[in-house]
Order: C-alpha cells, then sequence, then structure tokens
C-alpha cells in the first residue's frame, strides 16, 4: 500500500488573518481569503474586517429591511382615520355621512374648475363617508399595504400610493366630474392593480390566493349605486401600470427597466404630474360631461 501525501496549501487557500486556517471563501470587496472567524455578512457576499470598517455597510436582515415594519401603511390608515374622526368632530360629518364634508372638501369638478381648489384632487382621497366606507378601505390598505410595502420599500410604496390617489382622482373626475366624491378606493384599487402583478411576477395566480374572490367582490361593488366607478377603475388601471413597470408583465419577464431603478421613479413621478393636469382637464367638463 502507498501513500499519498497531502498537497501543501498555497497562500491563496489560507485565511490572510490566520495563516493556520484554509478557506475557500474570499472578500467581496477584496478579494482576500478569509476563514469564517473574519467573515462579516453584507448585503452583498461578505467582507473581511478590514473591508467591513471602511465600507461601514449596513446589514440588513428580515425586520429591518426597508418596509418591512409597514410605517407607510400604518402612517396612511392612520391619517384616514384620524382625519375621519375629526370630520365628524369638527366638519359636520356623521358615523354614517359624509355630510358637508364632501362638497366643502372632496374631489369636485365644479370646485376645482371654477374656484380653482386644486388641492382637491388629493384631499379627496382621504375623506370618507361613513364607518362602512372607511372600514372597508383601511382594511384592504392594511392588507395589501404591508405585502407591498415589504416588497417595495416605504419610499417607493408611498409613491405609487399616491400615484394611485391620482388615478383615482383622475377617472373619478373623467366619468362624474359633477358628483363630489371621497375616499380612498382609488388608492386602494391602485394597490389592487400592483398586487395583480406582483403576484403574476412569482408566478402565482389571482385565485391562488383571496385575490382574484376579493377583485371580484370589488369589481361586483363597484356596479352598485353610490359608488364612484369612475374612481374604482381609474386608480385600478393607473395600479396595473406601475405593477407592469415595477414587476413585469409576464413571470419571469422583470422589472420593465431591469435593475434600474431611477427610471421606475422618474416615470412614475411624471404620470403623477399627468394625472393632475388629466384631472384638471376633466374637472372643467363638469358642465359638458363627457360620458
Amino acid at each position: 500500500m502507498t501513500s499519498h501525501d497531502h498537497p501543501t496549501p498555497t497562500d491563496s487557500d489560507v485565511c490572510y488573518r490566520h495563516p493556520d486556517r484554509t478557506s475557500g471563501v474570499t472578500c467581496q470587496r477584496c478579494d482576500r481569503t478569509i476563514c469564517p472567524s473574519c467573515m462579516n455578512q453584507a448585503s452583498v457576499g461578505v467582507h473581511c474586517p478590514e473591508c467591513a470598517k471602511g465600507n461601514k455597510q449596513k446589514v440588513y436582515n428580515a425586520r429591518t429591511l426597508p418596509g418591512a415594519q409597514g410605517t407607510v401603511t400604518k402612517g396612511l390608515v392612520g391619517v384616514n382615520v384620524a382625519i375621519w374622526v375629526l370630520t365628524i368632530a369638527a366638519l359636520g360629518a356623521t358615523i354614517n355621512s359624509a355630510g358637508p364634508v364632501g362638497a366643502d372638501y372632496g374631489t369636485w369638478g365644479p370646485a376645482i374648475d371654477v374656484d380653482n381648489e386644486w388641492w382637491r384632487i388629493i384631499s379627496g382621497g382621504f375623506l370618507h363617508s361613513g364607518l362602512f366606507h372607511i372600514g372597508f378601505n383601511m382594511y384592504l390598505l392594511w392588507q395589501l399595504g404591508q405585502q407591498l410595502e415589504r416588497i417595495l420599500g416605504e419610499a417607493r410604496f408611498g409613491l405609487v400610493y399616491l400615484v394611485s390617489l391620482l388615478g383615482g382622482t383622475f377617472g373619478a373626475l373623467l366619468l362624474d366630474p359633477e358628483v363630489p366624491v371621497v375616499g380612498a378606493s382609488g388608492a386602494v384599487f391602485g394597490l389592487i392593480g400592483l398586487t395583480v402583478f406582483a403576484y403574476r411576477s412569482r408566478g402565482i395566480g389571482l385565485f391562488d390566493t383571496g385575490l382574484g374572490f376579493l377583485i371580484l367582490i370589488n369589481a361586483f361593488y363597484s356596479l352598485r349605486g353610490g359608488v364612484s366607478l369612475g374612481g374604482h377603475l381609474g386608480g385600478f388601471v393607473v395600479g396595473a401600470l406601475l405593477g407592469i413597470m415595477w414587476f413585469g408583465l409576464n413571470p419571469g419577464d422583470g422589472p420593465l427597466f431591469g435593475r434600474d431603478l431611477r427610471k421606475p421613479w422618474i416615470v412614475s413621478a411624471v404620470l403623477g404630474v399627468l394625472l393632475i393636469v388629466g384631472s384638471i382637464w376633466a374637472a372643467g367638463t363638469w358642465t359638458d360631461p363627457l360620458f
């Protein structure tokens, strides 16, 4: 029987700080070989102690990732509830009706067109006409918002929520400019549109979860009287467009602009501006509605 000598480790096979330890792992930044004792976990790969000190790169986990705590979602729910309570306490609304709040502060074509109250384009999306109205919208915002905020991060989620709200405003003014409209439904329907493509990008069908049933219920609800069909439809269409941009049209496509995160920000912001301009134009059709 013959014996075989073990090959002597080269300098590239041993830890640069502990020459008695072999390793096949290298620092992501400087390519020095490091042993398990010298590994510092980074957002991508591992770093040696020197690079970890110099880079000061923050390491995230499931709890500290941007959006993991649902901060923006919780804030939006809190603001909507606080405003609803304020309208009841001081502005003449009741637990079952918006009262004069809709005419005074809601999305309403004549006030935007004649009185130049352009702020109504956004303010109407934070008002509600009763307990069921705000309860339903806040439930959906809570359920969908936390999922999307975890995927998109806080800043991007805040942006898509605002643009979806503007989409709902544009749709409401386009179809019914002479009717005061209140509610976060346009923004919430935008989140539904976003979630459709977030799921689709991961190969999850609408009816593999409760989302498909949720869409059917909301579609039926949108057709009943006293509900802004334009607001719901406008929010959903804009949310779907944002979903295609951020997640891709088909499973496996990936985001529309790939890894470039600047373009989606720019396009989303431009879309928001266009929706504001479109809403002002649509408000001016109240004397001769298009539909």
